[in-house]
């Protein structure tokens, strides 16, 4: 799971950068590896900052004053399908043709025959495992086929049908062409968000427009008429000009539901759903489970305490409904991030002590309802329930807003290993015993998608292929899912500094002008500046 952020100003004389800057800090929930900026200045020149970090210690005021420009794209990254280079910082750029710099959220799930493709016929050089940098490369061969000195719209539009005709998976991507615009498309399923809002220029008579994953960050910066880019179409914004285009052929469209449970923060609204109002009709599905499964097994709770920071809008609605006392049990630390997309099963164990602390006086003496978004591998659960015990809680019983996960995430969110996943091969009794709960209980499928898709019934199918097994695009056999996790494995290594021989890798990458991992780079020509 990534963030993604494109910017274009009317008034070509003011940088976009700081903009960007604060516009991917309020999407630095959908990533925390790496992040990184590329704007498009005087002449058409790129101007690039990113490394490994978060926003806040990538970008500094000096960084921010080198990137110069009037439009740009931003991004911040979740690694799933590439590995935890820094090399694989986004966004990408290619030179050829015309220079052409692109973010993306999502995952492929055709990428061998894509690096087949661009080796033996486009004769393109990857240089990542990044299955993003085969994205830019499939579109930049598709207009490289136009011969053309100059290209036009219809030429964009043409490229990226064929790029959607290629391309199978989960993709929301915003790029940028250098002295031309910004664009965004989305597979043709729209299995990832994005949206696009516009607002009055502060200089100008004309307007300035956004790309973003969410639209947090329209509403956060002046940005109206928020919409969708829809399932297989493109946008593409130049200066004074709006051009919106279906460009594939009609798929199923479906969501990934795991959104609006966990990903998404609680102001956004993703495809005309609010995931605020989403999160509250969980809460009350959730509460009528919980009541017909406590009365069947004859156990009483105390209170409702939800595991911050997704769970507390159904966690306060579920009390409600249930007429318990709704209690705040663990005061969060915000200086650690989500430990559900950390790297390393070691690294969330030990991030979840430093991230919570439990109030004895909510659980000392109590039969407490513990109220979570999902339970994915378990590592938090687990711990926050010991830490329940560990100041008096008498009885444990454990609500997710989420069915159980049993199934790998293919899209972009890093599930790829089906034994990292408590659901995996586990009944509910199994899972309570493996988190350390008296009981477990779930949200039921039916209930999910009912809390959800009422907010918009045009919409009538959701990826739910974490819970289900059925992966919308098709393409997903058990091959790809063994490969799939081999991959992992070997990522995995990688971060702990492990190369092909066993030793421990001093420098992983180089620091070179391509990589920019280490100060603001001129990529127009050899350009750098000072």
């Amino acid at each position: 799971m990534c963030g993604i952020l494109g910017l274009l100003l009317h008034d070509p004389t003011t940088d976009v950068a700081l903009g960007i800057c604060d516009g991917l800090s309020l999407l630095q929930h959908r990533g925390q590896d790496a992040c990184g900026i590329v704007t498009c200045g005087p002449r058409g020149r790129f101007y690039q900052c990113k490394a490994n970090g978060m926003v806040k210690d990538v970008f500094d005021e000096k960084s921010i004053r080198r990137l110069v420009g009037g439009m740009g794209v931003g991004h911040v990254r979740y690694p799933t399908a590439g590995s935890f280079n820094n090399a694989e910082a986004q966004p990408f750029y290619v030179n050829s043709p015309y220079g052409i710099v692109l973010a993306h959220n999502g995952n492929l799930i055709n990428t061998t025959s894509l690096l087949q493709f661009l080796d033996a016929t486009a004769h393109r050089h990857i240089n990542t495992d990044s299955d993003s940098e085969l994205l830019l490369n499939i579109f930049a061969n598709n207009l490289q086929q136009t011969g053309k000195f100059r290209i036009n719209e219809e030429d964009i539009f043409t490229a990226i049908g064929g790029l959607m005709r290629q391309c199978k998976g989960a993709y929301a991507c915003v790029a940028m062409l250098a002295g031309f615009g910004i664009i965004a498309f989305r597979d043709p399923n729209g299995i990832r968000p994005v949206g696009m809002g516009v607002r009055k220029s502060f200089t100008t008579q004309g307007k300035d427009y956004l790309f973003s994953s969410e639209s947090v960050v329209a509403d956060a910066f002046g940005f109206s008429e928020w919409k969708d880019v829809k399932p297989g179409e493109a946008i593409i914004i130049t200066r004074g000009n709006v051009s919106r285009r279906q460009v594939a052929a009609r798929a199923v469209f479906a969501p990934d539901i795991f959104e609006y449970v966990y990903f998404a923060r609680p102001d956004s609204v993703l495809d005309g759903i609010n995931v605020y109002r989403s999160r509250m009709a969980m809460g009350d599905a959730l509460a009528d489970e919980v009541r017909r499964i406590l009365t069947e097994k004859n156990i009483s709770v105390d209170v409702v305490i939800p595991v911050p920071d997704t769970s507390r809008v159904a966690a306060l609605n579920l009390a409600q409904k249930l007429q318990l006392p709704y209690r705040e049990g663990f005061i969060k630390n915000r200086y650690v991030g989500r430990t559900f997309i950390m790297p390393e099963q070691e690294m969330r164990k030990k991030s979840v002590r430093k991230k919570l602390n439990a109030i004895a006086i909510e659980f000392c003496k109590k039969n407490v309802l513990l109220v979570d978004d999902s339970i994915v591998r378990g590592t938090t659960s687990k711990e926050i329930i010991q830490m329940a015990r560990d100041v008096g809680a008498k009885k444990i019983v454990m609500a997710s807003c989420a069915p159980p996960i049993r199934y790998p995430n293919v899209y972009g969110i890093d599930m790829p290993s089906r034994t990292e996943l408590v659901a995996y091969g586990r009944d509910t009794r199994s899972i309570a015993e493996a988190i350390g709960a008296d009981l477990v209980i779930f949200q039921t499928l039916p209930d999910l998608i009912s809390s959800v898709r009422q907010f918009n019934p045009n919409i009538s199918t959701f990826d739910c292929s974490v819970f289900t097994g059925e992966y919308v695009t098709g393409g997903v056999d058990e091959p790809y899912l063994a490969a799939l996790e081999s991959r992992r494995a070997d990522n995995m290594r990688e971060l702990n500094g492990i190369n092909d021989l066993g030793e421990e890798d001093v420098n992983m990458t180089s620091n070179g002008p391509m990589n920019g991992v280490d100060d603001t780079v001129g990529l127009h020509n050899t350009w750098q500046s000072n």
